[in-house]
């Protein structure tokens, strides 16, 4: 929390010289429009110092999830900063294992045949927006976990300052929503799974989503200063929408809708 509250610190005092620069005439430019700029630059360095310090310190620790008689399930993944790996090699028995750092916090609820869990760190005090802090030294929290492939899942992730590597290609995802603040992020989406339908909702991110080549997609974008970019080869856009051709009659499918602010967002 400490080092939360410093790396604030510092982005506001640099703020406050940019702002009290101009009023004194010294600079000439436009600050509300660095901003942003000021922001990212600021969270690349601290980002940097942490990747470069290494998280050795961090004590990955086993956890899991059983599956027992469940046929279903809805899966939250919190995650405030650091690094998600997550695919679909989890253990016979189980709808999650892995390694997280410092241990895994499972809250989990059973109806009927449907598993309703949410993870989180296992970190007195975690805040998802409290995101720098877990940066420095190289404390970001690691999560290296795989799902069950074998039944249907919604997932939901909420994370903040992560370089998430999200492999979906043999889940059976029918819903995804992804909620991100200052992250990178790479998505592969399933790949036989039906229809799935996902979210993107991103403040200042990078995002790239991967549409395997035998799933047909629909993409609708709400973007503010945002760079959204994609295949128009594979999904042509007509009246807004990109879409494939085959969209309407094929057998698996990814119906995609983006809301972004200032983020990077690319479907390939």
């Amino acid at each position: 929390m400490r080092s939360n509250r410093m790396f604030w610190a510092i982005f506001m005092v640099g703020l406050g010289f940019l702002f009290l620069a101009d009023n004194l005439g010294i600079i000439r430019i436009n600050v509300w429009n660095l901003i942003w700029p000021a922001f990212l630059i600021l969270l690349g360095i601290w980002f940097l110092v942490g990747n470069a310090m290494g998280n050795q310190d961090i004590e990955m620790e086993l956890g899991s999830v059983d599956l027992g008689d469940a046929e279903s399930a809805s899966i939250v993944v919190k995650h405030g900063a650091g690094r998600l790996s997550l695919d679909s090699s989890a253990e016979t028995g189980k709808l999650v294992s892995g390694s997280f750092a410092k241990g895994l916090k499972a809250q989990v609820e059973k109806d009927g045949t449907r598993l309703k869990v949410v993870l989180e760190p296992n970190i007195h005090g975690f805040s998802r927006m409290g995101f720098p802090g877990n940066w420095i030294a190289g404390k970001g929290i690691r999560w290296d976990f795989g799902l069950a492939k074998d039944i249907p899942l919604d997932l939901v992730f909420e994370i903040g300052a992560v370089d998430a590597h999200l492999d979906l290609t043999d889940l059976l995802v029918k819903d995804l929503v992804l909620e991100t603040g200052v992250s990178s992020t790479d998505l592969k989406l399933p790949a036989a799974a039906g229809t799935t339908h996902m979210k993107v909702e991103a403040g200042v991110a990078s995002v790239v989503i991967h549409v395997p080549e035998n799933v047909s997609a629909r993409v609708k974008a709400e973007a503010g200063l945002a760079s959204v970019s994609v295949n128009k080869e594979r999904f042509p856009k007509q009246n807004g929408i990109y879409q494939s051709s085959d969209y309407e009659t094929a057998e698996n499918k990814v119906d995609i809708q983006i809301e972004t602010g200032v983020s990077s967002i690319e479907v390939r």
